[in-house]
């Protein structure tokens, strides 16, 4: 994860892919690409910066001129809120009919907006994180707020209990599970369906052991044994492993029950280690070197590792793109000057490079870290992980808490979004004298984990990031935040969606304001209602402009002629790059009045002149804090999203739906307000196969069905008779039984290995004598015969089971199976449907999570199948929400 950029989030360092092709080719038929450092090489992915996946131009409609910038405000969209956490290539284009109808909200709406923020946490500058150093020194308050700490409990069967239940007391603990630092956007982490159970929470003062309170809550004598210390069968391993988690498990701070503060001081006490930065270059092998003109060329250090960056590349898309090739080389024909080859070639042409050889080392070298056994992977990873311990945690007032990223990124070649000029530019070597590092005022100095000072150390309060630094490309400040779950982090998401929840309550007077304006004899004024007329129904980003060595890409307020088209009697056609380059475009119907203005605005106008020439996004924010505190473009785009998600929600009725239904009637609605929000990607190139594997695991299970469909019969024809058992899988071949069976019996054989090979393990740790060879090949002997009486089967309409069952109990499984095949049937629509939309940015940034909390509630869902683990240490506040609450 790569340090929060509040600039723009697309000049992660390039990370070398697999597979592709190399674009660029030598005169003599050799590869031409370039070479990746020795120490990225090396690096496991947990080092490496976030690395965005591949992203293709978009294949433009029309050409999109740059005009030179009129403003230079930068928009409030351009926070890190707007960052999936798997960013993904976006450049399709989308066509979104209906967009109007499906942001149009009720004021008056079910719940009125109850704010669960004080008044005085909520100022001007709070809706985003402070996000620019601040060099004055905040005085500290006089007293401390206090704190009060929860123990949340936690055990194997997590999965199958709510994580909130009714909100407990402030004086109450919890524990919960070490944060894991991957993050994943729409991964559920439980397999279970059951609907939780709410947690009991016993009072710090009264609290029981352990074992006694579940003896109590489950009143079994199998757990007042346990807690009277009684041995029970099986109980033991699952004692130790809860034990053990205990044991791993953290105070969380209840930051949502305290007092908020006035807004401004973020922090008393603040202690940290700073940050780690990478390794330095180490040069490649003698033998490896890359050519020039058919030349092996010595290089130093310096210039050896800027070509590596590239050489990892040369069968990736980059490597065929032309501007990505020419900004690569010039700036590499730079530090070539300055480290020229040690025998003083000169290289000049890029044509006559090969970086081939570099790029065969690095796949090399990639081939033996994967061939690492798990036993050689685990020790390098413990390696690893002792080092950077010190830097996953701070100390803010006195609590422990993670950092969200303790990383300065590697050197390498700027990637960008879309048609980026400085695609391919060269990223620096971040050093200690690059950075500013934020600590409490008599919180020691951490001492950078290599050679260097810091550049300066500043003790503010006001602030929450802990470093930040400028990184050379863009000029773009980066910064190290705590991490999502962090008391910080929670308060400004919280802080965040009351705001857009207030909107609620002055969002009918907004709207009629604007719509008088829009017949306004002011232009300004009326171009100002118009901006804000699509900014609400369509959730437009407000944009702002950009320079001449930026991507090309615009939001509402820096439309172009270009970008709008009328069409009669009332639609409007829009159709340009939105953020990070991903394409909007929207055929809508609109308003006469906003029709006409329309026409107006482009008159006597080219294509490449400003359609609203009089309105900035500074101007069109300052407006909109005139309509409502701390109100601007960005809260407006969070309300409708929410707001919209929250009406499609209530509009299904889901009695008496299956646990996949109700999914699936949850993902549409995130579906509708990710396409509403131009959260778009394209579909994964693994997507097929991903697919494909789904589809086989249904047909495993209708095989199943089949084959105790064939039991019934055998044991009674007048089954054949009945309705239920008359359907055949007809997608089963069988050629695909054949393959299926095969493929079976080799996983079974491969489980009696593992197997045997741990009973050994085992047997030889106990000091005893390991079992004979001879007793696997009696197991496999087994497996094989088994389903040589499988294959005897096929096409006979009749089976026999290893074990009788009764009828009934058959019946029973027959229908097990059809239920699990109908929740595959719409698990597969789900996946398909959603293989152009990104849901995760939406979940993150957009969608109060109050509302999914309060839905799983009501419907009896896991919320582990909705969010992410990482969404859950995120949002705890959230967790907590009433079932009867609405946004």
């Amino acid at each position: 994860m790569s340090p929060v950029d509040f600039d723009s989030d697309d000049d992660k360092p390039l990370r070398a892919p697999n597979g592709g092709s190399n674009g660029h080719h030598h005169p003599n038929g050799n590869g031409h690409v370039p070479t990746q450092q020795r120490a990225l090489s090396s690096m496991s992915d947990d080092e490496m910066p976030l690395a965005t996946q591949d992203s293709s131009p978009l294949p433009a409609t029309r050409t999109l001129k740059r005009k030179k910038p009129v403003y230079a405000e930068s928009s409030s969209d351009d926070s890190e809120d707007d960052t999936p956490l798997a960013a993904t290539p976006a450049k399709v284009a989308v066509a979104m009919p209906g967009a109007i109808q499906a942001t149009t909200v009720p004021a008056n709406g079910k719940g009125k907006a109850k704010s669960n923020v004080s008044k005085a946490a909520v100022s001007d500058d709070e809706y985003a994180d402070s996000d620019a150093p601040k060099r004055k020194r905040a005085a500290k308050p006089k007293a401390k707020p206090p704190k009060k700490k929860v123990k949340q409990e936690s055990s194997d069967d997590d999965d199958d209990k709510p994580l909130a239940a009714k909100k407990p007391s402030t004086s109450r603990k919890r524990k919960v599970k070490v944060e894991s630092d991957v993050e994943s956007d729409d991964e559920p982490i439980a397999k279970k369906a059951a609907a939780k159970k709410p947690r009991k929470v016993k009072s710090e003062e009264t609290e029981k052991p352990p074992a006694k309170v579940k003896a109590e809550a489950n009143g079994s004598a199998t757990v007042k044994a346990e807690a009277n210390g009684s041995p029970v069968k099986g109980k033991g391993k699952k004692k130790e492993k809860e034990k053990k988690e205990d044991e791993e498990q953290e105070e969380v701070f209840r930051w949502w029950d305290a007092d908020a503060g006035d807004g401004s001081v973020k922090w008393q006490t603040l202690e940290h280690n700073g940050v780690i930065f990478p390794p330095p270059y180490e040069s490649l092998p003698p033998n490896v070197k890359m050519k020039y003109n058919g030349k092996e060329l010595d290089l130093p250090p310096a210039s050896e590792e800027v070509a590596g960056f590239y050489a990892a590349l040369i069968e990736s898309d980059h490597a065929k793109d032309a501007k990505f090739n020419e900004n690569f080389f010039n700036d590499w024909k730079t530090v070539l000057k300055k480290y020229p080859p040690l025998d003083n070639t000169k290289v000049t042409n890029f044509d006559l490079c090969d970086f081939r050889p570099m790029f065969e080392y690095f796949e090399a070298e990639k081939a033996k870290k994967k061939a690492l056994s798990a036993a050689e992977k685990k020790e390098l990873k413990k390696i690893k992980d002792d080092m950077e311990a010190k830097y996953t945690t701070c100390l803010l007032d006195g609590r422990k808490e993670k950092v969200g990223n303790f990383r300065v990124e590697p050197p390498g070649l700027f990637r960008g979004r879309g048609e980026h000029p400085k695609k391919g530019a060269l990223k620096f070597r971040v050093r200690p004298e690059d950075i500013s590092l934020n600590i409490g005022d008599n919180a020691p100095v951490p001492v950078p984990n290599i050679p260097g000072k810091w550049k300066e150390v500043i003790h503010d309060n006001t602030v929450t990031w802990l470093a930040t630094w400028t990184e050379n490309v863009n000029g773009n400040h980066k910064y190290v935040f705590l991490a999502a779950g962090s008391s910080l982090k929670g308060q400004s998401d919280m802080i965040k969606f009351e705001k857009a929840r207030e909107l609620k309550n002055h969002v009918d007077k907004i709207r009629q304001n604007y719509t008088q304006d829009l017949k306004s004899k002011v232009m300004a004024d009326r171009q100002r209602a118009t901006t804000m007329y699509f900014i609400d129904k369509l959730a437009l980003r407000a944009g702002n402009e950009k320079g001449e060595d930026e991507a090309d890409t615009v939001g509402c307020c820096s439309l172009r002629c270009e970008h709008v088209t009328l069409e009669a009697p009332n639609f409007i056609i829009f159709d340009f790059l939105g953020k990070d380059s991903i394409r909007y475009y929207n055929r809508v119907p609109v308003d006469a009045q906003v029709f006409k203005n329309i026409r107006i605005f482009k008159e006597n106008k080219s294509d490449n002149d400003s359609l609203f020439d009089r309105v900035n996004t500074t101007g069109l924010n300052k407006h909109l804090q005139s309509e409502m505190k701390g109100l601007t473009a960005k809260v407006f785009r969070t309300f409708n999203a929410s707001s919209t998600f929250q009406r499609l929600l209530d509009e299904n009725t889901l009695e008496n739906a299956t646990l996949q239904e109700k999914l699936n009637a949850y993902n549409k609605a995130n579906r509708e307000v990710a396409i509403l929000c131009n959260h778009r990607r394209t579909v994964p190139k693994t997507h097929e196969q991903s697919m494909e594997k789904v589809r086989d695991k249904q047909r495993g299970l209708k095989y199943d069905r089949m084959k105790l469909r064939h039991v019934l019969f055998k044991m009674d024809k007048k089954f054949r008779k009945k309705a239920e058992y008359q359907e055949d899988e007809s997608d089963i071949d069988d050629e695909w039984i054949v393959s299926h069976e095969e493929d079976k019996m080799a996983k079974e054989i491969e489980k009696a290995e593992k197997k045997f090979a741990k009973e050994n393990e085992k047997l030889t740790d106990d000091g005893k004598e390991a079992q004979d060879d001879s007793e696997l090949k009696d197991r496999i002997a087994n497996i094989k015969a088994e389903f040589k009486r499988l294959a005897k089967e096929r096409g006979t309409g009749e089976a026999e089971l290893t074990r009788e069952k009764p009828a009934e109990k058959i019946e029973e499984a027959i229908q097990k199976l059809t239920e699990k095949i109908k929740a595959s049937k719409l698990q597969i629509i789900d996946r398909d449907e959603g293989k152009e939309v990104a849901l995760g940015t939406s979940k993150i940034n957009y969608l109060d999570p109050r509302i999914t909390a309060a839905w799983c509630k009501i419907h009896d869902v896991p919320v582990e199948k909705l969010f992410s683990k990482t969404l859950i240490v995120k949002f705890p506040w959230a967790m907590e929400v009433e079932e009867d609450w609405k946004f």
